[in-house]
């Protein structure tokens, strides 16, 4: 995808330096941040410079190559695969990519190890690129059978940022849309800002804004009059884990949306690939819920008359808040899981039947 015309991905290697995009400075700044050790790259996750849930497992696999080349020593691998899982503990991407990446180097001699982690991190991404692109042609055809049918501008509401800043390329949920939007197909996305951190409002926005989709930013509350009021025609979004039954682990609110679009007919979409999916656990309630620092409520960034990046706190000093990073949307309320293999029901019968 692009930024100013030009084409990006989101995390890059060269010159022995991991390559990102620093996501805590959109829309304002654009800036490409070096991640020279592994310490580096964990910061990165845990300071949502880079956020997303295959965004973080790639990032993860390419910490694991930078703790190579800071210090080959199987005892200081080990050390920084569990600081990466423990960096963010609600996005399975990230324990699937570390996993993924020691098992690939274990037993390896030390001569040859550094090329086959910086190999098993790019098949990572690219890995990545095509399932979000296939996750794309698939999700595709659900827009394209509501344009058929309305004959106008297919209006689709999302939650968060599961664009191609939250993966490699293309995104989860914009996936269909971007796929919609280059075959003509005429679309509007009503993006939920997603507080605290606004990722629907700075990141999501801005990256339909680079390539010319039509989208407007609404508060997370406006969804229900919304599709009340017949102004939306599905709902796509992404998720963080998706048990083997169904039950997804999204960004808080999701659930809430999920409920809006049952109580008015709307067809509720989830789009992930399958590193997200979790098949060991059955019950949403064993998912690590993540509680992040209260500061992200009581203070909101943006941009000044100087156009200087400002923090600002907007409650009482002495109110307390509550910040819980997730929620869960039961299989029950989603339509449909959209997958790099195909769409299936959101049930353990339905993701067997993708994936045996």
């Amino acid at each position: 995808m692009k930024i100013e015309g030009k084409s990006y991905k989101t995390i890059w290697f060269k010159n022995n330096l991991v390559k990102i995009i620093d996501q805590t400075k959109l829309p304002h700044q654009f800036i490409i941040k070096d991640l020279k050790t592994v310490k580096d790259a964990i910061n990165a996750i845990k300071r949502m410079e880079v956020r997303g849930a295959p965004l973080i497992g790639a990032t993860a696999a390419y910490g694991l190559a930078l703790s190579i080349i800071e210090k080959n020593d199987l005892s200081f691998l080990k050390k920084s695969s569990e600081e990466l899982i423990a960096s963010r503990p609600t996005a399975i991407n990230l324990k699937w990519a570390v996993d993924r990446m020691m098992r690939k180097l274990s037993g390896v001699n030390n001569k040859d190890i550094l090329k086959i982690a910086l190999d098993e991190a790019k098949a990572i991404t690219e890995e990545d690129v095509k399932f979000c692109k296939n996750i794309g042609l698939n999700g595709l055809k659900l827009i394209e059978d509501i344009a058929n049918k309305k004959k106008d501008t297919v209006n689709i509401l999302t939650h968060c940022n599961a664009g191609w800043l939250a993966t490699i390329d293309w995104g989860t949920a914009t996936s269909p849309i971007y796929h919609a939007y280059q075959k003509g197909i005429k679309v509007h996305v009503w993006v939920d800002e997603t507080r605290p951190r606004n990722q629907g409002a700075n990141l999501t926005s801005y990256e339909l804004n680079e390539e010319g989709i039509s989208n407007t930013v609404i508060t997370d509350n406006a969804g229900g009059i919304l599709m009340q009021r017949g102004q939306v025609d599905m709902c796509i979004v992404g998720t963080d884990r998706t048990l083997s039954n169904g039950d997804v682990c999204n960004k808080i609110g999701t659930y809430l949306k999920a409920l809006s679009a049952k109580d008015n007919n709307v067809p509720f979409y989830v789009a992930l690939p399958s590193s997200t999916i979790d098949w060991s656990i059955k019950d949403h309630k064993q998912i690590p819920i993540e509680e992040r620092n209260s500061d992200e409520l009581s203070h909101v960034e943006g941009i000044d008359e100087n156009n200087e990046i400002k923090k600002v706190r907007i409650y009482p000093q002495k109110s307390k808040s509550l910040n819980l990073a997730f929620d869960v949307t039961p299989a029950k309320l989603v339509t449909g899981l959209i997958t790099e293999k195909g769409i299936c029901e959101a049930s353990e019968n339905g993701l067997k039947g993708l994936f045996k």
